[in-house]
């Protein structure tokens, strides 16, 4: 099969019915293209108790550095009401210059596009000046537990090291070429239980509304600001995401109240740091609450979510460079260098190497009828082609 084309490359993945954590012969039909190219293909599978096992991708073409990743995901978000779709979202069907299905902006269409960058690459200038791998997980839209984090981890045990990654997400918010992802906001989770002692509505003096100890705690946590944003990324933001007293009767004060919230933090925070600030807040509202007179402070717990995301920033300027200069080159943009957004893969890679992240235009990406235009496919390619190029010159220069 020729794997230089996106187009086909992209049908062949999206009719790989890969929703998360199956990997529905998405990896198949990777490895099926990378061999005849050279490459050298391992399939690991990960695994964690009471969780699904999820297959992984790890392929390496050279033997030598400068090693340049590529990063991403075949697993994909389920296509929800079938029915609603304009054509079958695992048909990857051809309308009106633009291909449907399931995956093609996230992010079957990035891998498309750089795997036929590098058989185009290979077809012209013949093999990379050092190596190039595909670090491909099934599991970055579920839990992200048996994914990214644990392939590298194996990767990096059996000897491998990496000089620069992409990743190949869709980063572009209006047009190819609008933006690169140079970093990431951080991410902190967590729920706030305020304890109050259950009663009748009609005798709140004998109870304690533990809804009125959470009013204070949570506008607290919204209000003031966190800070008013950095050079490289936006003001920090909290939100309250839910809301719950578990209490269906409407003449009944519950026994408790919780609430749960996430903030994205910039580069003032560290995760440590911005849950001491968190806590200082609640302390402080919980001691003063306005809405409680003659009551003692408001009684709370809270609980963190697991594995917060680490804030961080890429600083290479050999990658950083080489992907701007392919973007300009091939569409006459000069792309914004951008903290926004997300968590992605990232947030693992970073601690292997350098990372930035180009791909598509995300604007139909987990909708119905997602779609890319095959103008794009072919634009893409020619980025990637370009900047693959431009990398291994600019790192091999002293």
């Amino acid at each position: 099969m020729s794997t230089s084309d996106p187009v086909i490359n992209l049908q062949t993945l999206i009719r790989c019915p890969s929703v998360t954590p199956a990997e529905g012969g998405a990896l198949s039909a990777l490895e099926a293209m990378l061999l005849p190219l050279g490459f050298k293909v391992e399939r690991m599978v990960a695994t964690e108790p009471g969780m699904p096992d999820i297959e992984n991708l790890y392929a390496r073409l050279g033997s030598k550095g400068p090693h340049l990743m590529f990063a991403g995901h075949t697993d994909v978000v389920p296509p929800g009401d079938e029915a609603s779709w304009s054509h079958p979202p695992f048909a990857a069907v051809i309308a009106g210059g633009e291909l449907f299905g399931r995956g093609a902006v996230d992010m079957k269409g990035g891998i498309a596009c750089f795997v036929a960058a590098i058989a185009r690459h290979i077809e012209k200038h013949g093999m990379p000046k050092g190596s190039i791998s595909f670090l491909i997980t099934g599991d970055e839209e579920g839990p992200a537990v048996n994914g990214t984090e644990k392939l590298l981890k194996w990767a990096a045990e059996r000897g491998e090291r990496w000089d620069a990654c992409l990743v190949g997400e869709p980063t572009n918010p209006d047009a190819l070429g609008d933006m690169i992802k140079i970093g990431r906001r951080g991410s902190v989770s967590g729920k706030v239980s305020v304890l109050g002692v259950q009663g009748h509505a009609a005798y709140p003096h004998l109870a304690d509304n533990p809804v009125r100890g959470l009013l204070p705690l949570a506008s607290a946590l919204m209000d003031p600001p966190f800070d008013t944003g950095t050079d490289n990324f936006p003001p920090s933001n909290l939100e309250v995401t839910s809301v719950d007293v578990g209490n269906p009767a409407t003449n009944v004060i519950p026994a408790r109240a919780s609430f749960a919230f996430n903030i994205r933090f910039n580069d003032t925070w560290t995760a440590d740091t911005v849950k001491a600030e968190i806590l200082r807040r609640l302390d402080a509202a919980a001691a003063g609450s306005p809405l409680r007179p003659g009551r003692d402070p408001v009684r709370y717990e809270i609980a963190w979510a697991e594995r917060p995301s680490h804030v961080f920033l890429t600083r290479n300027n050999a990658l950083i460079a080489s992907l701007s200069e392919a973007v300009e080159n091939v569409t006459g943009r000069t792309p914004q260098l951008s903290t926004t957004g997300g968590t992605s893969d990232a947030r693992f890679i970073k601690d292997y190497c350098p990372v930035v992240e180009f791909g598509l235009v995300g604007q139909t990406m987990h909708m119905v009828d997602e779609r890319v235009a095959l103008a794009d496919l072919e634009i893409l390619t020619q980025i990637y082609g370009t900047f693959i190029s431009r990398w291994f010159d600019n790192a091999l220069l002293p």
